[in-house]
């Protein structure tokens, strides 16, 4: 058979299964993502191939690939066409869900075959074998694990492809030689262990998706064509979300507005793990970010805010300042992100550096407070992540080396550990006992830098509370980070599931 005749939809292949069966054939099933096809997976078909008469291989489509912001390096049709010009493998198919569950329910195999594997740790976290294990044998069929040789694909793309530049592939190799993935995974699973408070400022982030027509006929403007909007929850409730799939005890304080408050939309769009507390902040909307954008690259043409950024009244401050000094002291760590929009005032900030036990500060410049919102407001902090060109702004050094800048922050604030971030250019880590770290950029795809900042700090900030060292902060801050920049704004949030399978990935 032609190797493109091999290549059917699920439904097609259904019915080719079920007259095979009526034949009396013996039906193999494979499953998997086969991004670099290699000797280890051609070993496996051929051994699958030996149990009966007709060997399937369906492959994970490329939105339910969770092996890192860089993967799949192939398309799912590229995946699958390899597939298909094996001799040993009779049909090829792209699964329609992240799981091959559904899938063998279909299909019904009398076998369904994995691979052995020999290596430590949780092989897969999402439990999705043991599933498709209950699946086949529901079906009067069996799993198989097949003994060939294996070979990690993940290794093989990190090792010896282009797709990550020399710099990071020296990184890892030396990465992987001092820590292992359970090094990584004890800190994110002790988060649950953590009472985590979190303060800031509650924004909406709406994207306007435009078609850019041309220049208006009598004004120097651009005009564009509406398509549609989408709504994000950004600022504290994306760390929020971000945060919420590893913490058990997650409470947050923030300020709604007295009107427009989307108070409706914030709950329904927040996760249910989290315990909202917040003041009404007097005249003014909740914060609204409306950036309007070119649809088919994506391209930000311009930003719009709603907001009312002066300072809280002395009632809304003295509401604020109470419901810190009664949550802070029940919480192991309490979270900041000050986005300079008001809710951070003096007596504010006063009140929670003597009563947070654990206090992780990040300070955003942006265009309403550039200049005005820096972190040595802070007169105490015990982690604290920063953009560079913020840290330079607060130091006011436009051209002196990155280490010093970073050394001298920390020790004005006196804190424990210090995380700058620098885009492109990877991290920076400080800490006063084991000094200086680097982490390279793991983004591949970059759709949107907006965001990547909440879901660094998210993370870091209780793994530091915990006592990991600054350079398994910066690469637990890193992947965050570049699982971040391959969404639009804040359109999905760190699942515990794809991030640890986003960390086993870089470290085969």
């Amino acid at each position: 058979m032609p190797s493109s005749d091999k290549i059917m939809s699920l439904d097609a292949l259904a019915l080719v299964m079920e007259a095979a069966r009526a034949a009396g054939k013996t039906i193999v099933h494979c499953h998997g993502v086969f991004d670099l096809l290699h000797v280890g997976h051609i070993k496996h078909f051929q051994a699958a191939r030996q149990l009966g008469d007709i060997l399937v291989v369906t492959i994970t489509p490329d939105h339910f690939v969770d092996k890192g912001p860089h993967r799949p390096m192939f398309p799912d049709r590229l995946r699958a066409e390899a597939l298909a010009a094996l001799e040993c493998v009779d049909y090829v198919a792209i699964n329609e869900w992240p799981s091959a569950v559904e899938t063998i329910r279909l299909l019904k195999p009398h076998f369904y075959v994995k691979g052995a594997t020999d290596e430590t740790g949780v092989r897969d976290h999402t439990g999705a074998i043991e599933k498709e294990e209950e699946a086949v044998k529901a079906l009067g069929g069996q799993l198989h694990l097949t003994q060939e040789d294996t070979f990690s694909a993940s290794a093989l793309i990190n090792r010896y492809t282009d797709l990550f530049s020399p710099e990071v592939r020296l990184y890892l190799e030396a990465f992987r030689a001092r820590y292992s993935e359970d090094d990584i995974f004890k800190y994110l699973r002790d988060i649950a262990k953590l009472k985590i408070l979190t303060i800031g400022e509650t924004i909406i982030d709406e994207y306007c998706f435009c078609d850019v027509m041309n220049k208006a006929n009598k004004d120097p403007i651009l005009a564009a064509k509406l398509r549609h909007t989408e709504r994000y929850l950004g600022g504290i409730q994306a760390i929020n979300n971000h945060l919420a799939g590893f913490c058990n005890h997650l409470t947050c304080l923030t300020a709604l507005g007295s009107r427009d408050t989307q108070e409706e939309f914030i709950r329904e769009n927040l996760n249910a793990n989290v315990d909202l507390h917040f003041i009404n902040k007097a005249d003014g909307p909740t914060i609204v970010k409306r950036r309007y954008l070119e649809e088919y690259l994506s391209i930000k043409l311009l930003e719009t805010d709603a907001m009312n950024d002066d300072p809280l009244i002395p009632a809304d401050e003295t509401a604020f300042i109470d419901m810190i000094a009664s949550l802070a002291p029940q919480h192991d760590v309490v979270i900041v992100a000050d986005y300079g929009h008001g809710l951070m005032t003096e007596k504010v900030i006063e009140v929670l550096c003597e009563k947070a036990r654990f206090l992780a500060v990040n300070v955003q410049v942006n265009p309403s407070n550039y200049g005005f919102n820096l972190v040595s407001r802070y007169p105490r902090a015990d982690f604290v992540t920063i953009d560079e060109s913020e840290a330079r702004l607060e130091m006011k050094k436009k051209h002196v080396d990155i280490q010093s800048i970073a050394q001298v922050l920390a020790a004005q604030l006196k804190c424990r550990s210090f995380l700058l971030t620098r885009g492109q250019n990877g991290t920076v880590g400080y800490d006063e006992r084991t000094g200086f770290s680097r982490t390279p950029v793991f983004s591949v795809k970059l759709v949107d830098r907006i965001g990547a900042g909440d879901a660094c700090q998210a993370l870091t900030a209780p793994c530091a509370a915990l006592g990991a060292p600054t350079e398994i902060l910066g690469f637990i801050g890193n992947v965050a980070g570049a699982a971040a920049c391959a969404v639009i704004g804040n359109k999905t949030y760190l699942d515990p599931v794809s991030y640890f399978r986003n960390v086993s990935s870089l470290l085969k």
